[in-house]
């Protein structure tokens, strides 16, 4: 391959995973997307799986406690510059949890793989958008602390690939499509056209990451003779019942592969 990637998927996966430098992140997540996808890349890499503590990141943002971040007042400018940083950073993780869903989990059909790379590449789209519109507030990637939930919940899952799909796609992602339309709706009301068009793109997107998040769960359910119903609730009752909480979008939810009965559970939940 090219640019000195190397010749397998798995190994090129974790060449873009272990990434410090954000624009190099960028860069390598738009080569390899473009290799798989013009057929340069086998499916095939490195037989040795690493354990990783965490990913390539920058030394910046500091990282903190959730509940350590200060409350983000978006109708000031400042506060403003906060929520688009915080959405930034949820980006940037989403590349990594992409990358690392692709290097980590093996022999699983093409599709797979044609799915979590094409997800790397959006969510790389996604930092790109929100990189920019930060610039024109006066501000960059790293300028305000941030936490790191999402990673956590990558180590917490990095032996299985159904848990992975269950509680990253179908809980932490799906989260987004429950706020998201309320998020629009109040930076439309505020005037705030810019932000406004990148979260409908970054929402229409997610649906389709969530969904293949469905998509592969329940794969991996009928593979084991599985339930997808039930596995989901015991897995949401054993690791994630404390993430759960309203608003739920059940229309967005619907479009993402959840069924009426795991909506009606997750309601119940309440």
């Amino acid at each position: 391959m090219s640019q000195g990637f190397p010749d397998g998927l798995f190994d090129a996966a974790h060449h873009c995973l272990m990434q410090t430098a954000v624009a190099q992140k960028l860069l390598a997540t738009e080569a390899v997307a473009r290799a798989w996808e013009a057929g340069e890349l086998a499916l095939a890499g490195d037989s040795r799986v690493e354990t990783i503590e965490a990913p390539g990141r920058p030394s910046r943002p500091e990282l903190v406690e959730s509940f350590r971040l200060p409350a983000r007042n978006i109708g000031r400018r400042e506060g403003h510059a906060a929520f688009i940083h915080a959405l930034a950073h949820i980006e940037f993780n989403a590349i990594n949890l992409a990358w690392d869903a692709v290097y980590r989990f093996r022999d699983l059909p093409r599709g797979f793989y044609d799915d979590w790379v094409r997800i790397a590449r959006e969510e790389a789209l996604h930092f790109r958008l929100l990189q920019g519109y930060l610039a024109e507030l006066g501000h960059a990637y790293g300028d305000f602390p941030a936490h790191d939930n999402l990673w956590r919940m990558a180590r917490d899952t990095a032996a299985d690939a159904l848990m992975r799909m269950a509680l990253v796609p179908r809980v932490l992602e799906a989260r987004g499509l429950d706020v998201t339309p309320g998020m629009i709706e109040r930076l439309a009301n505020q005037g705030q056209r810019q932000a406004v068009e990148i979260l409908q793109v970054i929402y229409r997107d997610e649906i389709g990451h969530v969904q293949a998040g469905s998509r592969w769960f329940h794969f991996l359910c009928r593979q084991r003779g599985l339930d997808p119903e039930a596995h989901f609730q015991e897995l949401i009752e054993q690791y994630a019942r404390q993430r759960i909480r309203p608003p739920f979008n059940r229309q967005g939810r619907d479009a993402a592969g959840f069924s009426q009965a795991e909506l009606d559970y997750l309601e119940a939940l309440l």
